[in-house]
């Protein structure tokens, strides 16, 4: 599938966001609608869905054949225009990743929202080519969004300095 041609317009959006946990220390609703119109070069119906580990687990399982909880999901029900799909979010996984990557946890989440919204779109990373279009095009969108390139290398440490997290 390739990425959908970006319109002229600003794309109409039908988002719901879900919590099926607690929601205390995860983005809100409004910054997950950014997020998602910042990503979007098309009309859309989605659900952006944080889960925990249990149900991220089930599902990766259930559709992608893996036996653990992965960051995001993305699921396309219907790619016409509108597009009609879902991206789940595991919010145990993300804040694991965050702290790892010494990255806050708002950062890392909207990455993932604007990478699940690409896939929504057609972007892929299943090859080389496809992956650096998307990098790309996710590197911009964030960049809008005031949020560091997550692709990017970060400097080695001087030796004996020790790393922030």
């Amino acid at each position: 599938m390739t990425p959908r041609a970006v319109a002229s317009r600003t794309p109409a959006l039908s988002l719901a966001v879900q919590y099926a946990v607690a929601a205390a220390t995860l983005p809100t609703r409004a910054q997950v609608r950014r997020w998602v119109c910042s990503a979007l070069g098309t009309d859309a119906r989605v659900t952006v869905r944080f889960v925990g580990t249990r149900e991220g687990r089930m599902l990766n399982g259930l559709y992608r054949g893996k036996d653990y909880a992965t960051n995001v999901l993305t699921f396309v029900y219907d790619d016409v225009v509108p597009l009609t799909g879902d991206v789940v979010l595991c919010a145990p996984v993300l804040r694991r990743e965050a702290k790892t990557l010494g990255k806050p946890l708002t950062a890392h989440c909207a990455h993932l929202v604007v990478h699940g919204m690409l896939h929504l779109q057609g972007y892929a990373h299943d090859t080389d080519r496809a992956a650096r279009t998307m990098e790309a095009h996710e590197t911009s969108v964030l960049e809008g969004l005031g949020v560091p390139d997550p692709y990017a290398r970060q400097p080695a440490a001087a030796p004996g300095a020790r790393r922030r997290a």
